[in-house]
């Protein structure tokens, strides 16, 4: 308990050093790895291989199916929809389209918020810098600091650390973000091909 409270001591410490902009870059650092987190969980396979043998298998399998990802269920719920537009004589590429369309926002969900953070977190990092240099230099216009050369490179320093925490959140974003952005759009692929094998049976 005690070596927690010297760990939230220093937590504390690093952060206002830096200033209010420190807090704004750490609530967007939660917001970024709430929607990295929700990303990964939601964008898990499932079952292994290629679209058409996923439907072969669930064809046969029938109701007796284990669900182990998110293409599971979005080909199980296109048999469904394409059962229902044969028996009352329509198209099933429309129906199969709308029941895909709710995956396909699943999938997409809180890309844009990662990726507007990954964008907005060095220029906020950016801003503080800048704010802290402007503070550091009213100071040694006043003569406050102007005796104290360790006190001018104390105020830099502590002015780089908004840029240097900005860099922090967004480098790991960015590539965590491009690696679920490519599984959405391999799921966008295999959406298009479960309408295009589904709807040609």
């Amino acid at each position: 308990m005690e070596a927690l409270l010297i760990y939230w001591g220093q937590f504390l410490h690093f952060m206002n050093s830096g200033g209010a902009i420190m807090w704004v870059l750490f609530i967007l650092n939660l917001f970024l790895w709430y929607g990295l987190g929700y990303r990964y969980l939601t964008l898990k396979r499932g079952t292994q291989g290629n679209v058409r043998r996923l439907i072969e298998k669930h064809e046969k399998r029938g109701d007796k199916k284990v669900y182990k990802g998110l293409l599971d269920f979005a080909v199980h719920d296109a048999l469904q929809a394409a059962k229902v537009a044969k028996s009352i004589g329509e198209k099933p590429r429309e129906y199969i389209y709308d029941v895909l369309f709710v995956y396909m926002r699943v999938t997409s969900k809180y890309s844009t918020l990662v990726k507007t953070i990954v964008m907005l977190a060095p220029l906020v990092g950016l801003l503080g810098t800048v704010i802290g240099m402007i503070e550091t230099f009213d100071a040694l216009q006043s003569s406050a600091m102007f005796s104290q050369g360790d006190s001018i490179a104390g105020g830099i320093s502590k002015a780089l650390f908004t840029t240097e925490l900005g860099l922090v959140v967004a480098v790991p974003g960015l590539i965590f973000g491009k690696i679920l952005d490519r599984q959405e759009n391999q799921y966008d692929l295999e959406f298009e091909q479960i309408v295009d094998i589904i709807s040609t049976k």
